[in-house]
């Protein structure tokens, strides 16, 4: 299922809290951007113990539970996990990779907050959660019976909201710093093929797995972590900047005069990611049109051009990844900057001959 509208995990509490209190919710989302950890944060929000049930992992006896005589007579004993007495979140997690057979069971649970005789108790909430068929991820279709019992919401990544919350969750001072400079890296579509890529789930990995290495991992294991949680793009990007750290060689010295590009052969995928940074950084701060920039921004554009011609001399390859357009041939950096390089360029190379 997919959907033009979509909210972030910022926005998420607040639609969860206005809706899950008075109807089940089905939350879809691509896999590792935070849905189950989030659910969770809810129902602590909301003093509720989160009782999670994984799809994948039940049969329908596990919800409807075993039959017991009871004075004589048959009935259907709920498991423990569900029959409860007081109020709890109940956390219906990849609900649409379940069986056919045991999304039916969630029917009366879903609409009638019942299974059998037992009755969830007054204040309880209802939440699925589950992944897109396009995520290349385990899902099933679901019966419209079931679709039409729930409110559907979508949920996005969010970089803004993902380095709020990781700024106070103990996240590698690498990680944070690698993804402020580049937070279209945060979660790339998941690839047809079986390989890592990148999600606030995978970056999370990453984390935990510097902070048991500590800050003198080799360079070499620091590889060999990056490429096993991350896209391969991403990985070397993100080894690349653990190198400017380490040597405190960074962008802005480069801006500054204080530094040139790195022109070593071994430190080309240094300079492929100082060139990507340099990139990003004038998009961010050119403005589509030249009479509002700032004077910060005249001045990094008169700069830019002259380290354009830098780069050029060392790789024209990578000076073009610097001016190039987008997947759909359009241009991302403003058109009278690119303008001005086109016609200053002659000059700046003839100036450096």
């Amino acid at each position: 299922m997919q959907a033009a509208i979509t909210v972030t995990p910022e926005q998420l509490p607040e639609v969860l809290l206005h809706v899950a209190v008075v109807r089940p919710v089905f939350l879809w989302g691509a896999p590792g951007i935070g849905k189950s950890s989030l659910v969770r944060s809810f129902a602590d929000s909301l003093g509720l113990e989160c009782v999670t049930l994984l799809g994948t992992q039940l049969a329908p006896e596990d919800l409807i539970g075993v039959p017991q005589i009871v004075d004589g007579r048959s009935r259907f004993a709920p498991p423990v996990s569900i029959a409860r007495d007081e109020p709890y979140c109940l956390f219906l997690d990849e609900l649409n990779a379940s069986s056919a057979e045991v999304q039916k069971a969630f029917y009366s649970l879903i609409l009638d907050r019942r299974i059998g005789e037992y009755e969830l108790p007054a204040g309880s909430v209802v939440i699925g959660a589950g992944n897109r068929a396009t995520d290349n991820a385990l899902a099933r279709p679901m019966a419209s019976a079931l679709v039409n019992r729930l409110v559907h919401v979508h949920l996005r990544a969010s970089a803004t909201d993902w380095l709020r919350w990781a700024a106070g969750a103990g996240i590698h001072s690498w990680v944070l710093d690698y993804l402020r400079n580049r937070p279209d890296h945060l979660w790339i579509a998941p690839p047809k093929t079986e390989e890592p890529f990148s999600s606030p789930r995978s970056w999370h990995m990453l984390s935990d797995a510097l902070h048991s290495y500590g800050d003198g991992i080799e360079d070499e294991t620091l590889r060999v972590l990056a490429f096993g949680t991350l896209t391969a793009g991403h990985a070397s990007s993100f080894r690349a900047f653990v190198k400017t750290v380490r040597n405190a060689f960074g962008l802005d010295a480069i801006l500054k005069g204080e530094a040139g590009w790195p022109a070593a052969a071994e430190d080309r995928d240094l300079l492929y990611f100082l060139a990507e940074t340099f990139r990003a950084r004038l998009v961010k701060e050119l403005a589509a049109d030249k009479a509002s920039a700032s004077p910060a921004a005249r001045l990094l554009a008169h700069r830019g051009k002259a380290l354009l011609v830098q780069l050029a001399e060392i790789s024209l390859e990578i000076a073009q990844i610097v001016i190039a357009t987008d997947d759909d041939g359009n241009a991302v950096l403003p058109s009278w900057f690119l303008v001005e390089v086109t016609r200053d360029l002659p000059r700046l190379v003839a100036a450096r001959a």
